[in-house]
This record gives structure tokens, C-alpha cells and sequence, in this order.
């Protein structure tokens, strides 16, 4: 039997995605609906109940609540996305013919907890489905708690053992008496001021129990014995009120829990309201579609429907012209003219044809999707909705360019305007073909992405949300994913005639929908400055490529694995045998088991012990094998992630390995980087340093040239809070964070120490996070009133920074989001919430948004200047990286200095500040000498 805390699991999915937020078209958070769903498909396909019943609190004032006032008084406000979320949990629970309990007057935990007990008299082996605690009083040698799998950590099982190891406790019901001793500040319930776990968990040692504690509490030593005595009467309220109810009045009998068939219509009619696509596809094949895309009608919502508000004004005006429809449109019920374009008489015409258009949205088919090693099979275009056409290309190279060369003219044509979506690809693809874009370029999926970048901006998405059109699957043409899976250049050309007409037909009805909301709401500006040009800049970085020393990577992968085997050697000598380091069952009964190292952790279902790193840093102390372990997965990480996959990743063309830089990726408008992700190549470890010894120059006439922004992050904080005291350290060339030790200690900048420095170094960087003096107290290891008083200090020594902080909150509050310099926003639609948690999100996205939103705009202009730059120019040198806020260059060394006289030049003044922006730079044999 299978009891579901009902809350528990929904905060605990809704707070699971709190930082990146499932938005559906509607404006609609489906975080907690999304993580609750797929929680009980997890636990329905992995353990198999036979028995199975949801529980929740009762809407009403509760029992505990009505003995004692203060019970849950202070509780946040419920997320209004949680409120908003709850009724869908209802009915997907309903469509799963799972029982749904409740009772006025009772808390879930009350509910499981009675049904739990009675369970067990029945011979029923049980499962709370919770993250709460609380519940481990409950568990016996039937009864289990089970904490599902959450951001990657596997599914948990306590018993009897794992939750005495867990609080050092001889009997489960003593969790009772620690809650009432230590109390809980989220429920309200007091506890004995003053008395945390750990003092707990020393008092029931000694007592047993709270009631034998108050019975001998001459035994207490020092102020505890005071706190004790005087807090008497709140401990055993505590304990009372800690307690699970276990006769809480239910109507149910165990045949009603016994798990059904879920009801699939139902479920794929909320899947569809829901625009859950993948988890659709997950549970009932490809062929699920979603069929309502569209906020309805006034006058014709059902009471869900109520809930559903757009994500920002801006996409309400483009969803309002959307038709409600219950079946989407597709290419078989939708009137279309597609025509193939076989023939060189075609083709010859065609291409005048182009030429004489305004604009044109193409798209090209090809053998893979690695832009830089694939073949080209055809190119469809498209410039009037509902009509478009296709050129097939041959595999043999020689015939394909002489199609390319009659189309040529259409690409280098910079009066045409080129539309597409994620257009880099295409151009990238052309450039292999010695293709140039050339002209105004307008990608959909860009525009979007200024139009409403929380949310998703791939084609069938764009296309089933504002379109009501579901494309045809690529699925269908080529197989799924895997060895079997088909080339394009295996398909019959009429199956791809439509497939490639459809994409320019899609993309190009796109634009027409895009093209007047960017304009009407002040994007149009931003897209065609930056992110409109940043394509062509970055299909040339893409396209250069970064040369890499695959013969150092190899000795290093050596060198690493001689220390991998020096590191078992020892960790086997500590634990008197070999085993599988790799293996975390075998790696905790060697720790746990045959070590004896002290284990407070849970163990799974099947007794294994928890060997990830959280637990191991816990244990760093207690034994010197646990930190060869620790180093031991850092360097075995290292080189399988990145020593000994770089060289898999060069390109046999080029010999050069080409990162994917991502546009539509990052809210606050940063790039990030694929196949490598060479973003996160570590570099706060030596050996993670030694990596970037491998990216060298294409040959001995180039050196790689680093240029990095320093401290950019501080630098446009000051300047937009005009904050006197930052912004004249900067121009006096400070050390930005030895001046501020000196305002925060009130001591001169020569008399600070190095400590004084960190300290203030993680104040400067955490105030653009909305760090909490807890939270400081956690990084810099120092008490919270030491981390409160730097944070007070840093507020009264830079008013300006506070001010502006205060200034970000009320504009985002008025406006509803947050802005760049350049007018790039990031949507706050917490920003107004009653939960406190759930606003000081919001709240720090306000401040930080504009910071960090606005470092990324200004590389992006950076970049594009800096490209055309020495385009005009006509260096021999290239930019090749983009990483955070570096640019990489194969320096030619003629060109050095002139290179880095532009460089500076350009990065300087990409937006202009009152504040001067400094750029640091070094060159190299290979990128860590030259960072």
C-alpha cells in the first residue's frame, strides 16, 4: 500500500523547478502539477502497488489548530501557483482512479498515519510517500517512509533502523520527542528555546523521554537546566502537538485502494490542457498531441480554465488571435501548395523568382544535426503562407554545388530579407558549401525568444502554440533515435518535399505573427542590433573552430590514470580489498559495513547506504580514506568528461573542434555552449586548469589572444546605481575589493588583510544575488551576527547600491519585469506573491536581472563589433570562444598588437558607462597561459 502525502509532494515539485519554472502557453506554472504527475508515474512503473490512496489536509481549521491558536500561525501564504495547480492535481488524480482522503478537521499526516497502523494489523506492507520527517515516528517493521527521487538523487526507503541510525535514537517514537524538544518554526510549534537537534538528541540519551527529563531535570547542567525548567509546559505541548493522530473518523475499506486502470482519455485531455508534450509522448506514445493550445474565449471558460493567465502582456496579444480548436490543423487537413523543384529548367526559374522577393524564409534538410559534419539534401523556401517549395541536392558533391551556384545569388543578395528559424544552422550548413548569408536576417526562433524567453522556442512548439498546427513529425520519415534510425538521404524525395515545405511554410507564418509584436513593444531595436547580427558572427566563431592538442590530452589522460590507480591502490590498502569504486553499493558496505565509519544517512529499500557526495564531505573528517575518495571521483570525472572526450569530439574536415553556441537557451540573455559545453571546463582546481592547456593555435604563424572583462558584474552595478563611493573606486583603479574591506572594517585600503579581502570579495558578488546574512554566514564560515553586520556595514559605507536595490523591487513590481540596458527583459510573475519565499525570488531576480542580463548584452555587442571590426579590417586573425565574459582569438602574429588595440578598443565601449570598463588580456601557446 502506497499512501501519498498529497502537500508534501506538490511544494516539494513546485520548489523543485522554483528557479527555472514550467510555463505553459497560457501563463499557467505547471512546476507542481508537472513534478507531482510525473512523481506518481515513477512510483506506479517502478514498485508496482498493488494498493494505493492520495491524502490531504482538510481545507478547514484543524483540531490542533483549534486546541492551540498558535499552531501554524505564522505559516507563508500558500504560492499562488500551488493554488492555482491544486484543482488539475485533483482531476489527474481522479484520471489515475487513485482515492483521494481528506477529513475535516485532520492533516494528512493524521490521515496516512491512521490508515498506516490499521494497514498493518491487515498484513498490508506500507509506504508513506513523503519528504517530511515527521513521518518516521510512524514506521515499524511494515510500515516504510519513501522519499522520491528528486534532481538526481534515487528514490529513498527508511525503516526501523534507517531512521534511528538517522537521529541516534533507540526507538522511532523518540522522533517525537526531539520534534517536541527542538520544536519546528514553520508549523509554529515552540519547542524548548534554545535546544537544537543536536542538544536534543544529547537530552533523550540521558532521559528517554521528555516526561522523564521534566522529572529530573536537577540533572541538567548550566543555563540548559533553566531553559528546561522555565520552558516546561512548551515542551509537552511540542510533543503533542508533534504527535500523529492514528483514529482520525474515516469512511474506506482496503478493496477501495486497490489500484486500477488509470482512465486515458482523461488523462490525455489534461495532458493536452496542460502542454505536457514529452510526458505525453512518455506514457502514451508519439502519436499524443496536444489539442487545445489556445486561451479561451471570454464567456466560454470552465473553471480551470479561469486560473489560466498569459505569461506577459506582450504574448497575450499574440495568443488572442489564436482559434480554439479541440484538433490541430495538420499538412493532411490543411489546403497547401508544395512544389518540388527537380529539374535545372526549375530550379534556373525558381532562383529568378527569388530574387525578385522582399523576403524569403528557406530551411535546408540535411544528413544530421552537426552543422559542421553533415551533408546538404535539400533546401525549401518559402515567402506566401501556405505555398512553398523544395530543391532537392545530390550527395555527390560536384552536383551539388552547381545547384548551390544558381541559388547563390539569392544568398549573397543583401536587399533580401532571409527568414528562418535558428537560422545559425543553415548558414553554418552553407558556409561548408562556401555559401555566404548574406542580407537582414529574421529567425522566429529569436524572436521569441525576446518575446517570451521563459519559454520554450523549438518549431512543433512555436507551431501547435500560435499556429494551432502540429507538423509532421520527424519521427515519422526517419525512425527514432538509435542505430536503425534512417539518413534524410534515405527518403523518398516526395516524403521530403512536404516535410521541408511544411518547416518554410510554419516558419515564415511565424515571422508574420512575430515581426509587428516585436516591433509594437519595443524589441524590434534589440533583435536587430544584437541578437539579429550576433548569428552571422557566431556561424563564423562556430565555423573557425578551436584547434586542439590531442597528443597532450592523451599523455594527460595517462598522467591522470596513474593517479586514478595510485588513489585505488590506497583506497584498497584502507579498505583491505578491491572492489568496484564505481559501485555505490559496494562502495558503502566497504565504507559503512566493513569500516565501521560512523553512518547517519538512509538507506534504500534494498539496505544500500548513500555514498554521493553530500554524504562523503560529511564524513571528510572521520576517516582519511573518505577525502581519497572524494579526489579520486574528481579526477576520474575529469578525465572521462572532458581529456578523453575532446579528442573524440574533433572534426574529421577540419581537424578542429566546433562548440554550438546557444542564443535561445538563458533567460538572462547569456550564450551557453554544446558538443563541448566548453563553459564548463572546470578552472577552480589545477587539474581542471590543465584542460585548457589543450585548446592551442591552428599553426605556428597564430597565438591565442584572451581578452576578459574585469569584474563586469560590479562595474555596471555601480553605474546603475550611481553609487559615488563604488563608482570612484573604480575610476581611481582600485582593487574593487580591498576598497570595499576598507569601507566595510573602517580601516585604511593599505592595512587589509587577505581575509578582510575574501570577505569582502563574496559580500561585492553575493549582494548582486540577494545573498541572506545565513547565507553568508554558510560561504564565509562565520557566525550569522558577524555576516549580518558586513552586510549592514557594506549598505551604509555604498547607500546608492541599496537604493538601487529597493528602486529594481518597486519598477518590477509596477512593470512586471525586469530590464536591461538594452531593453532585454526578464518576466517576474511572482513578483506580487503572498508567499514570502516565493517573492524574495522574484525580488532577486529584480536586482540581478538587469546586472546580469546587461553583462551578457554587452559581450554580444562586444563580439559583434569586435567581428566587424576586423572583418573591415581584413584580418587574417579569428575569434574562436565566446565563455562567460572571455573571447578567445587565433591571433595571427603579424596582427598582435593590432588585434589587441581593437579588441580593447571595442569590448571597451560595446555600451558606454559612466564607469570605465577595464579588459584584461594574455596571450599564449594555449589557453591557460593565455587567460
Amino acid at each position: 500500500l502506497f499512501l501519498l502525502d498529497g502537500f508534501a509532494l506538490i511544494f516539494r515539485a513546485y520548489y523543485a523547478f522554483i528557479r527555472n519554472p514550467r510555463i505553459n502557453s497560457k501563463g499557467l506554472n505547471t512546476s507542481a502539477i508537472f513534478g507531482y504527475t510525473n512523481a506518481v508515474l515513477d512510483l506506479l512503473k517502478k514498485e508496482n502497488p498493488t494498493h494505493i490512496a492520495l491524502c490531504l489536509d482538510s481545507p478547514g481549521k484543524t483540531k490542533r489548530a483549534d486546541e492551540f491558536d498558535f499552531y501554524k500561525a505564522n505559516r507563508q501564504e500558500t504560492p499562488e501557483d500551488i493554488t492555482l495547480a491544486v484543482p488539475y492535481i485533483i482531476k489527474i488524480t481522479e484520471a489515475f482512479n487513485i482515492p483521494i482522503l481528506t477529513s475535516d478537521g485532520y492533516e494528512a499526516d493524521d490521515i496516512i498515519g491512521t490508515i498506516a497502523k490499521a494497514a498493518e494489523k491487515e498484513g498490508f506492507t506500507t509506504f508513506m510517500v513523503t519528504p517530511d520527517k515527521d513521518f518516521g515516528q510512524l514506521v515499524s517493521e511494515n510500515i516504510y517512509m519513501y522519499k522520491p527521487a528528486r534532481s538526481g538523487k534515487p528514490r529513498e526507503i527508511l525503516g526501523v533502523e534507517e531512521i534511528k541510525a538517522k537521529w541516534d535514537i533507540q526507538r522511532v517514537d523518540q522522533l517525537i520527542d526531539i520534534l517536541g524538544l527542538m520544536g519546528d518554526a514553520v508549523d509554529n510549534i515552540p519547542g524548548v528555546p534554545g535546544v537544537g537537534e543536536k542538544t536534543a538528541i544529547k537530552l533523550l540519551k540521558q532521559f528517554n523521554s521528555i516526561e522523564e527529563m521534566l522529572k529530573r531535570t536537577d540533572e541538567i547542567k548550566g543555563k540548559l537546566r533553566e531553559k528546561v525548567e522555565t520552558n516546561a509546559d512548551k515542551a509537552i505541548i511540542s510533543k503533542a502537538l508533534a504527535t500523529i493522530i492514528l483514529d482520525v473518523p474515516l469512511d474506506y475499506t482496503f478493496e477501495s485502494f486497490i489500484l486500477e486502470k488509470p482512465n486515458e482519455p482523461a488523462l490525455k485531455e489534461l495532458f493536452s490542457e496542460l502542454e505536457f508534450r514529452t510526458m505525453g509522448k512518455r506514457v502514451f506514445g508519439e502519436d499524443f498531441t496536444i489539442q487545445k493550445t489556445a486561451n479561451k474565449k471570454k464567456g466560454n471558460q470552465n473553471q480551470l480554465d479561469l486560473f489560466a493567465a498569459p505569461v506577459n502582456e506582450v504574448n497575450a496579444s499574440l495568443m488572442e488571435e489564436v482559434e480554439e480548436t479541440n484538433d490541430h490543423k495538420t499538412l493532411e487537413n490543411t489546403e497547401h501548395q508544395y512544389e518540388l523543384i527537380d529539374t535545372e529548367k526549375k530550379q534556373t526559374a525558381f532562383a529568378k523568382k527569388l530574387l525578385k522577393q522582399k523576403s524569403v524564409c528557406f530551411d535546408t534538410e540535411t544528413t544530421g544535426i552537426d552543422a559542421n559534419n553533415c551533408e546538404l539534401v535539400g533546401m525549401s523556401f518559402s515567402f506566401k503562407s501556405g505555398e512553398a517549395f523544395y530543391v532537392p541536392v545530390p550527395e555527390e558533391r560536384s552536383e551539388a554545388d552547381k545547384i548551390l551556384k544558381v541559388f547563390e545569388p539569392f544568398f549573397s543578395n543583401k536587399k533580401i530579407v532571409k527568414i528562418g528559424q535558428n537560422l545559425k544552422y543553415d548558414a553554418l550548413v552553407l558556409k561548408w558549401y562556401d555559401i555566404e548569408l548574406e542580407g537582414e536576417i529574421m529567425d522566429t526562433m529569436l524572436q521569441h525568444y525576446l518575446i517570451e524567453p521563459d519559454m520554450r522556442h523549438n518549431l512543433d512548439y512555436l507551431s501547435e502554440t500560435y499556429l494551432s498546427y502540429k507538423p509532421v513529425s520527424i519521427e515519422t520519415l526517419i525512425g527514432k533515435k538509435g542505430k536503425k534510425q534512417k539518413s534524410m538521404r534515405d527518403i523518398e524525395v516526395e516524403k521530403v518535399c512536404d516535410y521541408a515545405c511544411e518547416d518554410a511554410d510554419i516558419s515564415f507564418q511565424l515571422y508574420e505573427k512575430f515581426t509587428p509584436v516585436l516591433k509594437e513593444n519595443g524589441f524590434e531595436k534589440l533583435y536587430k542590433e544584437v541578437e539579429a547580427p550576433l548569428v552571422k558572427v557566431l556561424t563564423d566563431v562556430e565555423f573557425a573552430g578551436v584547434k586542439v592538442d590531442a597528443g597532450f590530452l592523451e599523455e594527460y589522460s595517462t598522467q591522470l590514470g596513474v593517479e586514478i590507480d595510485l588513489l585505488k591502490k590506497d583506497i584498497f590498502e584502507a579498505a583491505g580489498e578491491e572492489f568496484n569504486m564505481d559501485s555505490p553499493k559496494q562502495l558503502g558496505q566497504i565504507l559503512f559495513g566493513k569500516m565501521e565509519i560512523p553512518y547517519k544517512g538512509a538507506k534504500t529499500k534494498t539496505g544500500q547506504y548513500s555514498t554521493n557526495e553530500e554524504t562523503l564531505k560529511k564524513l571528510k573528517e572521520d576517516h582519511p580514506v573518505v577525502e581519497k575518495i572524494l579526489e579520486y571521483r574528481t579526477v576520474n570525472k575529469l578525465k572521462n568528461t572532458y581529456v578523453d572526450t575532446l579528442p573524440q569530439l574533433i572534426n574529421p574536415k577540419s581537424q578542429r573542434i566546433h562548440t554550438s553556441f546557444n542564443q535561445a537557451v538563458a533567460a538572462t540573455g547569456r550564450l551557453s555552449s554544446s558538443g563541448p559545453n566548453l563553459q564548463n571546463i572546470p578552472i577552480r582546481t589545477e587539474k581542471g586548469r590543465e584542460v585548457r592547456k589543450a585548446f592551442v593555435p591552428r599553426d605556428e604563424d597564430h597565438i591565442l589572444l584572451a581578452a576578459d572583462y574585469s569584474q563586469i558584474e560590479l562595474r555596471i552595478i555601480s553605474d546603475l546605481s550611481k553609487d559615488e563611493a563604488m563608482l570612484d573606486a573604480f575610476k581611481s583603479g582600485l582593487d574593487i575589493h580591498s576598497a570595499t574591506a576598507a569601507r566595510v572594517y573602517g580601516i585604511d585600503i593599505e592595512d587589509v588583510d587577505s581575509d578582510m579581502r575574501r570577505k569582502a570579495k563574496m559580500v561585492n558578488f553575493g549582494i548582486i544575488y540577494g545573498i541572506s546574512a545565513f547565507g553568508l554566514s554558510q560561504r564565509l564560515g562565520v557566525k550569522r551576527g558577524e555576516a549580518k553586520m558586513l552586510i549592514d556595514t557594506y549598505f551604509e559605507q555604498y547607500p546608492g547600491i541599496k537604493a538601487y536595490m529597493d528602486k529594481s523591487i518597486e519598477k518590477a513590481k509596477e512593470t512586471g519585469y525586469a530590464e536591461t540596458i538594452l531593453g532585454r527583459r526578464r518576466y517576474l510573475k511572482d513578483i506580487h506573491s503572498k508567499n514570502h519565499t516565493v517573492r524574495s525570488f522574484a525580488e532577486r531576480n529584480a536586482i540581478n536581472a538587469p546586472i546580469q542580463g546587461s553583462a551578457a548584452d554587452m559581450i554580444k555587442v562586444a563580439m559583434i563589433d569586435v567581428h566587424k571590426a576586423m572583418k573591415k579590417a581584413k584580418m587574417k586573425s579569428q575569434m574562436i570562444l565566446q565563455v562567460h565574459d572571455e573571447l578567445v582569438f587565433d591571433a595571427h602574429l603579424s596582427e598582435l598588437e593590432q588585434l589587441k588595440e581593437l579588441v580593447d578598443k571595442n569590448m571597451s565601449n560595446a555600451i558606454k558607462m559612466t564607469v570605465p570598463i577595464e579588459v584584461e588580456m594574455g596571450t599564449g601557446a594555449n589557453w591557460l597561459e593565455a587567460h
